[in-house]
């Protein structure tokens, strides 16, 4: 069986890796926390487009799906595991001592598996099990752009529960929504359209401050999503 390598979808894929990586470096070698993010940023776009490009191209595969996991784990465990790394080192007293931060790499790990159960779940189609990696990394990234840009100043303590938190949530049985609209109407789509809306809006009044608020949003819908929908099916 001949396996095309080099296709479209799989360059995009590799170009997100390419930039996890950049950012990586530029987080460990540097301590530049916004070029970080910007990183993280491009390689979120990135494995946007390669999705799209596969379909559109009708070149999806194993091979293709395979890559973005392995990419997707650079960009969106490994990067923001090393934002909060250097958050750490960054942050003096507490009762935490300096190997701790090595705790942060959870948030690695907790990438890996949620990225390797997502290539076997079958149910993962029109919603997720587990907060997305990409949601998680960008909420990661975005408190150490906030610390750098804004002076957010968080404790240890607070470096290494936010690994804990978001690496649990990704490895969570909770169903959260996916934005792919089965139709572009209103009904079936409100939480999709409202959180796209807030989200809007949370972005053009506090650009990149709002994103930890949007990806916290997105969780909380999330979790209450099965109680509307219980009132919803009621009345």
């Amino acid at each position: 069986m001949r396996i095309r390598l080099f296709t479209i979808p799989n360059l995009l894929t590799l170009s997100n890796l390419v930039c996890g990586s950049l950012g990586a470096v530029a987080a460990l070698t540097r301590g530049d926390l916004t070029a970080a993010f910007l990183w993280m940023a491009a390689a979120a776009l990135f494995d946007f487009f390669d999705g799209l490009a596969a379909r559109l191209l009708r070149q999806e595969g194993r091979i293709g799906a395979e890559l973005d996991s392995l990419a997707d784990d650079i960009s969106f465990g490994f990067l923001p595991a090393a934002v909060l790394y250097v958050m750490y080192g960054r942050t003096a007293g507490g009762w935490l001592p300096d190997w701790a931060a090595a705790i942060v790499f959870v948030l690695a790990a907790c990438a890996a598996l949620r990225l390797a159960k997502f290539n076997i779940d079958e149910s993962q189609h029109t919603e997720f099990c587990g907060l997305p990696s990409p949601a998680a990394a960008l909420f990661c990234a975005s408190l150490g752009l906030l610390s750098e840009r804004y002076g957010l100043a968080p404790s240890r303590e607070t470096v290494v529960l936010v690994a804990c938190a978001v690496g649990s949530l990704m490895v969570s049985p909770v169903r959260m929504f996916a934005l792919k609209f089965p139709h572009y109407g209103w009904k079936g789509n409100e939480m999709r359209y409202s959180f796209l809306v807030v989200s809007a809006v949370s972005l053009a009044v506090w650009q990149l401050r709002a994103v930890p608020g949007v990806i916290a949003f997105y969780v909380v819908l999330s979790l209450v999503r099965p109680l509307l929908c219980r009132r919803h099916a009621e009345h």
